[in-house]
């Protein structure tokens, strides 16, 4: 039951961000879809209760309730900057707006960037965490939770894991080709000028 809700809350997580998007630009309602938009959380609402009375049922507690407090998790920390990139999409595809600027791709500003996104991982985590939490008071009895306390395990191993990337592009940040950078564009013509000069030179 747990996870076909989850897959029907992902699903309609996708079909409630094109109904959104669709009113904004193509039907020009743009209230009308915010309002779709921020209906979004309530997807999370009906699984955290429906995970809840599952439990108060006498369900046992499973990988299936640890995997919905990590797609809540998820969710939290991703979910706004999911929508907010689309957004910027659809609006310069279907409402004649600028392109939406493109994340960074060399250099510090590239490791800003992904220690930005790691942050919505590191509230995904912790969100998990405290679901996780609430559901073993819950149940309260440690001989039924150990696959809900796995599942923090995987929570903030998945934080870590993503979090090492991220601090690698700060480590070894990526460096712009030839070419890429006003600064390496005129250092490569300040060079050809260069040879230039000194054949001249030669010559004369």
């Amino acid at each position: 039951m747990i996870v076909a809700l989850i897959a029907a809350c992902e699903i309609g997580f996708w079909v409630l961000l094109a109904a959104g998007l669709a009113t904004r630009y193509l039907l020009k309602m743009p209230r009308t879809g915010l309002v779709l938009l921020l209906c979004e959380p309530l997807l999370e609402v009906v699984l955290l209760v429906a995970t809840a009375l599952d439990l108060k049922n006498g369900a046992e507690p499973n990988w299936a309730h640890g995997l919905a407090a990590l797609y809540i998790g998820y969710t939290v920390g991703h979910g706004h900057r999911t929508v907010k990139w689309l957004d910027g999409h659809a609006a310069h595809r279907l409402g004649g707006a600028p392109p939406p600027p493109k994340p960074p791709r060399y250099g510090m500003a590239r490791a800003r960037h992904e220690g930005k996104v790691w942050l919505g991982t590191l509230v995904g985590a912790a969100v998990a965490t405290v679901l996780l939490q609430l559901a073993i008071l819950y149940v309260d009895d440690p001989s039924r939770v150990t696959s809900l306390e796995s599942w923090r395990y995987v929570a903030w191993r998945t934080a870590g894991i993503h979090g090492l990337i991220a601090l690698s592009y700060a480590i070894w940040p990526r460096k712009a080709p030839a070419g890429k950078t006003g600064k390496t564009g005129k250092t490569g013509k300040t060079g050809k000028t260069g040879v230039t000069v000194e054949k001249q030179r030669a010559q004369s």
